[in-house]
């Protein structure tokens, strides 16, 4: 797609939206072409946020289905549309709702699920988490057992972070396994001075080595603050091209090999202008599951506060 192309799609995609009464809300890791057309871009909670207090007629979700369930949980009268309505989340269905509530009859204590988790399964469980407020969350509950669910890489960094007895699931992000712990070793002796920063979906091999692990958001404002000019990302590839936007004059590379979630780049921009066109592909949530999830998500928004 080259230049013209571009900015003819943003162009009609911005009229369109304002036509339409509609919010566009796009996750870090979408198409760099994709920020131009965003009300808000940010991590899975910033975006939780924002869905929970919009005005809109119409939310627009660029990326991937549990995201924009989770806009649909909390706005039921509103439509929500994913343009790429394809764009699913292997994590996500590493875990049921029956799984839940097996882990609940077997060891009697609170589940916290990551919001990469279906409706179905956050109407099973008593609180949600993201990356950025995990250990706040863990910490918020009176339980000195937690289970937690469904990545095992960031319930082992949890139980890194607290005093709380973390029982974990056997799930995990693809892209964040894919990071190489001796190719990452190679790039720091190559870069000297530059900072090191990972996901904490990454596995303990590679948080080791990391100068500061935190969710993407968190990854913006720890380049602002440091004094380094150079960083090495431990996350999505597409959060480079975010770093260098939102922090202009330092640089930014991935951790070796790099690693890309293919269903994030599944929205682009003709996907989005159709998609408000036609108000559709529209994700829903059964009204019984719906509200269930609602509390789930809900008491993750108040502990956030």
């Amino acid at each position: 797609m080259d230049s013209k192309e571009i900015s003819f799609l943003i162009d009609e995609i911005l009229k369109l939206k304002k036509q339409k009464e509609a919010i566009i809300l796009v996750h870090n890791y979408q198409r760099p072409e994709i920020y131009p057309i965003a009300d808000f871009i940010g991590d899975s909670y910033g975006l939780s946020v924002e869905a929970s207090k919009t005005k809109a007629r119409i939310i627009i979700f660029c990326g991937v289905h549990f995201m924009a369930e989770s806009a649909s949980i909390l706005n039921p009268d509103k439509k929500v549309i994913l343009p790429a309505i394809d764009a699913g989340c292997p994590m996500a269905d590493m875990i049921t709702a029956e799984d839940i509530r097996n882990l609940k009859a077997t060891y009697q204590t609170t589940v916290v699920s990551y919001i990469n988790t279906s409706a179905e399964t956050k109407a099973e469980s008593d609180i949600i988490c993201t990356s950025s407020n995990a250990v706040k969350i863990v910490n918020s509950l009176p339980d000195e057992k937690v289970i937690f669910v469904p990545d095992k890489n960031l319930a082992d960094y949890v139980a890194s972070q607290t005093k709380k007895e973390i029982i974990p699931w056997d799930g995990f992000c693809y892209v964040h396994t894919k990071f190489s712990r001796d190719e990452l070793e190679k790039a720091k002796r190559s870069l000297r001075g530059a900072k090191v920063i990972v996901h904490p979906e990454c596995p303990a091999g590679i948080r080791e080595l990391a100068d500061h692990v935190c969710s993407t958001s968190g990854m913006v404002e720890y380049a602002k603050e440091s004094e380094a000019k150079e960083f090495l990302i431990g996350t999505e590839i597409g959060m480079i091209e975010m770093l260098k936007r939102s922090v202009p004059g330092k640089r930014f590379y991935t951790v070796p090999p790099g690693s890309t979630c293919v269903n994030m780049k599944k929205n682009h921009l003709g996907r989005v202008l159709e998609a408000l066109k036609n108000e559709a592909p529209v994700v829903t949530v059964p009204e019984e599951i719906r509200v269930r999830a609602k509390k789930a998500l809900d008491r993750m928004i108040e502990v956030g506060k």
